[in-house]
């Protein structure tokens, strides 16, 4: 069954809508503070789809992003209390102290290798204003972290993406499987 072909080719198509741009902003903004999807579901099609255009897309999700990334900081800063009920039954208390323990020890580090890599950028930025970290090299860290990603994302796409995107599209199948497999075990084994 190629069910996430077919997701694929939607998100193709929406990549070409007129505001698409739009969708990656927001989305881009959303997962900085809160909401749980990368918005390089959409920068990647939309850097194939329009590969001339690669750039520009990253320059949105990395502003955008890091627009959210003050919004996360803020709700950490201000509204902790607040959020603490959706962070206990969302079962993130434990991956919240282990954050808190990363800033105690890496600093302003953590909060640029949480931008660049695929872990939840989100807890960090609500911990960063938790644990009111300062707000300067907060800000340099996630700019930095964030324009790396998305820009290495759409250099990738501009590069090598038309060549290889039928590859991709074969393979993307096989990468959400994967996934679902990786998700499951990870669960199966923190039932152990």
């Amino acid at each position: 069954m190629k069910i996430f072909t077919a997701l694929y080719d939607r998100a193709l198509l929406w990549s070409k809508h007129p505001k698409a741009t739009w969708y990656l902003g927001g989305m881009s903004f959303t997962e900085a503070s809160f909401f749980p999807i990368p918005p390089d579901v959409m920068l990647i099609p939309m850097s194939l789809a329009q590969p001339k255009r690669a750039y520009y897309f990253a320059w949105i999700a990395t502003i955008m992003s890091l627009m959210g990334g003050i919004f996360g900081y803020a709700i950490g800063y201000w509204l902790l209390d607040a959020i603490w009920p959706i962070i206990e039954s969302l079962n993130y208390v434990d991956k919240y102290n282990t954050i808190e323990g990363f800033f105690a020890e890496y600093g302003v580090w953590i909060v640029f290798l949480a931008g660049f890599s695929p872990i939840p950028y989100k807890l960090f930025t609500i911990s960063a204003g938790a644990t009111s970290m300062a707000f300067l090299p907060f800000l340099v860290a996630s700019f930095i972290g964030r324009g790396a990603r998305f820009f290495l994302v759409a250099a990738l796409m501009k590069i090598g993406g038309e060549r290889y995107e039928s590859r991709i599209r074969q393979s993307v199948d096989w990468i959400g499987y994967g996934i679902i497999a990786l998700i499951v075990a990870y669960l199966a084994l923190k039932q152990l």
